[in-house]
């Protein structure tokens, strides 16, 4: 299915790249469902490729909504960075001044380090079963708590044991920096990003669901391997992701979102350019955001999600000229990253 590109600006400034280009690209992605927004110059295309179903002829929804993954963290960062602006918390505050207790060495693992994944904490997502493994499919509607999550974490010990020395992506420290958020504000990161992102932005498709099991609105259905075949995974408890990965959202909403983040309408300059520094040298993730080089040498700002049935994409060059936001179904075990990929330089490159 294709849409034709719509003028999203009163002026457009220099050429698109042509939509059966884009349609191209969308098509070459390897998945079950794929859909896409890019927006070039004040010019908006929008498309999709692949089914919604398996077993049924009904195309992937092109405005539709899907888990978004990991790209949840970079909005409880900018919820973590707006608190800094506000003077609430400070980035190089310990873990220790607001979670007591919560995790070893928190004396020592600083707010900062929490975001840009140098803490060393142990990863949860380690410590669960993964398909085909028979107790991966009794978590489809287990309600997790955050708690629960990172005792199971910490029991591990640390990866590294000097905070701040290496890069380690750990889902804990978002866990952590989720519970911070509750601690300083007295709401859940999930109604503060609610309240400071999703409802000023107008991110209509977006929503933090807590332990709700559905997608609302239109969608397309994710699946995991069982037993040589695949399994709807659609509805599932995003509680198991939490803090770092429950997000719903759909491409326009990603686009918008990250256009306003590198736009400066959501964090002062020195933050924005704080969340732009690595963590570690020759590093590519900063404070909840993440950057590569395409093919042209044209560097591309965002973060990628996986959330098991659904992987996500949302990419901005650094004066937001040009986005793309791409959502797969992936036909596991094939993996998407390098056609999504080449896709992301389609539309960047030209």
């Amino acid at each position: 299915m294709l849409m034709a590109w719509v003028t999203a600006a009163a002026l457009a400034v220099g050429p698109a790249v042509p939509a059966g280009e884009l349609q191209k690209g969308l098509d070459g992605v390897v998945a079950i469902g794929a859909v896409a927004e890019v927006r070039d110059n004040g010019k908006v295309w929008r498309g999709s490729s692949g089914v919604a179903e398996l077993g049924k002829t009904r195309k992937a929804p092109v405005a539709g909504r899907f888990r978004a993954g990991s790209i949840s963290k970079t909005f409880v960062a900018t919820v973590v960075l707006q608190l800094v602006a506000e003077g609430r918390m400070r980035l190089d505050d310990p873990v220790e001044r607001y979670l007591p207790g919560v995790v070893p060495n928190g004396e020592n693992i600083t707010v900062r380090q929490l975001l840009n994944h140098t803490s060393g904490l142990y990863d949860f997502k380690k410590t669960l079963v993964m398909p085909p493994g028979a107790e991966f499919y009794t978590y489809q509607y287990r309600t997790w708590t955050a708690a629960e999550q990172i005792a199971r974490a910490v029991a591990n010990p640390p990866v590294f044991k000097e905070p701040g020395s290496q890069f380690d992506y750990s889902n804990t420290n978002y866990l952590v920096l989720g519970e911070i958020i509750e601690k300083v504000t007295g709401r859940t990161y999930g109604e503060e990003i609610e309240r400071r992102l999703i409802r000023p932005l107008r991110l209509h498709g977006t929503s933090m669901p807590g332990t709700s099991t559905r997608i609302p609105g239109p969608h397309m259905h994710g699946y995991v391997p069982k037993d040589d075949e695949m399994l709807d995974f659609t509805e599932m408890n995003p509680s198991l992701f939490g803090a770092s990965g429950e997000l719903i959202s759909t491409t326009h909403d990603l686009n918008t979102f990250f256009g306003a983040l590198l736009g400066g309408r959501l964090l002062p300059a020195q933050l924005l350019a704080e969340m732009k520094e690595a963590g570690t040298e020759d590093g590519t993730y900063g404070l909840g955001l993440s950057w590569h080089d395409t093919a042209c040498k044209v560097r591309v700002y965002g973060n990628d999600g996986d959330a098991l049935a659904y992987q996500a994409y949302a990419f901005s060059t650094e004066d937001t000229r040009k986005q793309v936001a791409v959502a797969v179904t992936p036909n596991l075990p094939a993996n998407p990253d390098d056609s999504v990929d080449a896709l992301v330089d389609r539309a960047i490159c030209g």
